[in-house]
């Protein structure tokens, strides 16, 4: 996907926002890609998931395993793209499980896919859950790496638009210092703080 293309579709969705915001691993950035936003325009948001079915198709997959929430449309479209299994898994008591029935069987071989990267935190979490049930990672994919390089590993990856924005430490930040109210809109809650 060119990158001027996947930015204008975020920008006309209003995906892309400006701001002051604490992303889901603590840190603050001053812009934030709202992802439900690209998400709530199924044709638009169509785009990105065949870009990531598309540079997957040649691999082995037998199921598509996305973390909760903002993974779980990526999933279900890749999979559908593919002709594959979509499942996700959800935080329990704070660690990452599969719940609702969901199985992953020894051997089998895993896509995980996500809306957002910013530190890989969530999907490595859910590498972990597919591995201790025997399963394999094959590869990952995502709308947005903004980590800025940082996400890195040895399975294939792809993200459609690599965003290379700031991330501060709380007790670092430039947004804070200027007295800018922070908002927290990933999926673990909306709140100004």
């Amino acid at each position: 996907m060119e990158e001027d293309r996947a930015i204008q579709i975020l920008k006309g969705t209003g995906a892309l926002l400006e701001g002051h915001f604490i992303l889901t691993s603590g840190l603050h950035s001053e812009k934030y890609v709202q992802c439900a936003l690209l998400l709530s325009y199924p044709e638009k948001a169509s785009e990105f998931m065949k870009d990531i079915a598309e540079s997957f198709r040649k691999i082995k997959i037998d199921t598509v395993v996305a973390p909760a929430v903002g993974g779980i449309l990526v999933s279900y479209e890749v999979a559908r793209l593919l002709k594959l299994r979509s499942i996700y898994t959800e935080r329990i008591n704070g660690k990452m499980s599969l719940r609702r029935g969901f199985v992953i069987k020894p051997g089998e071989r895993c896509l995980i896919v996500e809306d957002v990267i910013t530190t890989g935190g969530s999907v490595l979490e859910v590498k972990d859950v597919i591995e201790r049930c025997g399963g394999r990672v094959v590869g990952y994919g995502c709308i947005v790496d903004r980590s800025g390089g940082k996400f890195k590993v040895s399975e294939p990856f792809h993200a459609c638009l690599e965003m290379d924005i700031p991330v501060y430490n709380p007790d670092n930040c430039p947004l804070c210092q200027k007295g800018l109210k922070a908002e927290k809109p990933g999926s673990r809650g909306l709140k100004q703080l």
